[in-house]
């Protein structure tokens, strides 16, 4: 254990004695998500108020968050009651997580697939699901006439929104699918964690299989009905509030105008599924206890808190993540969270589901990870070069860059022994 660690650990032992008592009754919760300043106050003065006890809710970037939190487990004890984070903020510290199967969330409905998520691979839960948020598709009630009969919004597949997109341009003539595919657009999160999952069940190990040459040239027959402008949008909801686009993709935050100034004129639903299943990428925060919090059962209550219905709401109203349990939300909810509750829940729970996380574990090298899917985009679909061709200069660069970052694989590819390979 070096000075500093051992330093910062003596310091937050002292720092705990010298507050007495009253101190040491409280949680302190230490989170790496409701940063901003207006979230963080109100996750202490409109979230946490209800719980029965003090709650020290403390925030921090998420190096000096981990620092810390092994300064303590190096130590052997520490203040740290609960912690907040996102799926990998866990991933490297689960060992030192206190197994929360035995948590009682009375009748809570917590979505079984961010719970298995939160198991980090063995055979207990090393935290509980917290909040979530994630991309959608967006449509204009036009849009509805020219659905493919029989298609069910809710269990739709790439296939079918490639005949609703070709029907939609052939009656109105011209393209009205929207796509985030401007320099500001989120598109790589597509591939990355929508497309690429649906077709081959993974992001990484089989970045260049032949499955991914499917998806790809299927990308490029939806392509054929996209707006060309789409090479522009960065934020889906102001080209559905034009009309210019009548079906869209995007992130939840980058739809949420559209439906709050016009909630009647548009339909939110779940991303396609593919052969591998319906792959979608949820931004998943949850809520874990180290081993050295000074006060376990203290500290279990609070999860259990956080996932009260009232607690999710709050928590909603706080940060714009969404519950992770079926809870009904009141009638004052802003328009776009309505709809969007509702499409997010039959995706994450529907049987097909297919999470991929964020890239984990990459450092610095994040931003060169996801111009890998980009710059594909940019040479397949746009510049029409062989598919096959692209991908395996493509998976050479993507393989550099794990390797260099010596990042294991995540979700939805299998663990791995050290860098996540590219087969």
């Amino acid at each position: 254990m070096t000075n500093a660690l051992k330093k910062l650990a003596g310091a937050a032992l002292a720092l705990s004695l010298a507050a007495g008592g009253a101190y040491a009754q409280q949680v302190l919760f230490w989170s790496t998500q409701a940063r901003p300043v207006e979230e963080t106050q109100k996750m202490r003065d409109q979230v946490l108020k209800g719980f029965d006890g003090p709650v020290d809710y403390q925030v921090a970037e998420d190096g000096p968050w981990l620092t810390r939190l092994q300064a303590e487990l190096q130590a052997g004890s520490g203040t740290i009651g609960v912690l907040g984070g996102l799926h990998g903020d866990f991933s490297t510290v689960g060992a030192n997580l206190v197994d929360l199967s035995a948590v009682d969330i009375g009748q809570a409905k917590v979505n079984e697939v961010y719970k298995k998520l939160g198991m980090l691979g063995t055979g207990e839960q090393k935290y509980l699901p917290w909040m979530q948020a994630t991309f959608l598709m967006a449509a204009n009630k036009q849009a509805l006439q020219y659905l493919p009969a029989g298609v069910d919004l809710n269990k739709i597949t790439y296939d079918q929104l490639i005949e609703w997109a070709k029907n939609i341009a052939e009656n109105t003539g011209s393209p009205k699918l929207g796509f985030p595919a401007g320099p500001k657009g989120l598109k790589h999160r597509f591939f990355e964690g929508f497309l690429y999952p649906s077709y081959t069940g993974s992001m990484v190990t089989k970045f260049r299989s032949p499955e991914a040459e499917t998806a790809w040239n299927k990308f490029k027959e939806l392509w054929q009905y996209t707006n060309p402008n789409s090479t522009n949008y960065a934020f889906m909801q102001e080209p559905l509030l034009t009309g210019e686009v009548w079906i869209a993709f995007d992130h939840v935050a980058r739809l949420a105008d559209a439906f709050n100034q016009k909630p009647d004129d548009f339909v939110a639903f779940p991303a396609p599924a593919g052969p591998a299943g319906r792959g979608f990428m949820p931004v998943v925060a949850g809520v874990a206890i180290p081993m050295t919090s000074p006060d376990v059962d203290k500290a279990k209550a609070l999860v259990a808190y956080m996932l009260k219905p009232e607690t999710q709401i709050a928590t909603l109203k706080a940060t714009n993540f969404f519950p992770v349990i079926d809870v009904k939300l009141p009638d004052d909810m802003p328009a776009s969270v309505k709809a969007f509750s509702v499409a997010i829940a039959a995706m994450t729970g529907a049987p097909d589901a297919l999470p991929a996380l964020l890239p984990m574990g990459l450092g610095d090298l994040g931003g060169k990870f996801n111009q890998i899917y980009s710059d594909s985009f940019e040479r397949i679909v746009l510049g029409g070069e062989d598919v096959h061709g692209v991908l395996e200069e493509q998976a050479a660069a993507l393989k550099a860059i794990i390797d260099q970052a010596k990042a294991p694989c995540w979700a939805p590819d299998k663990p791995s022994e050290g860098a996540c390979p590219v087969e």
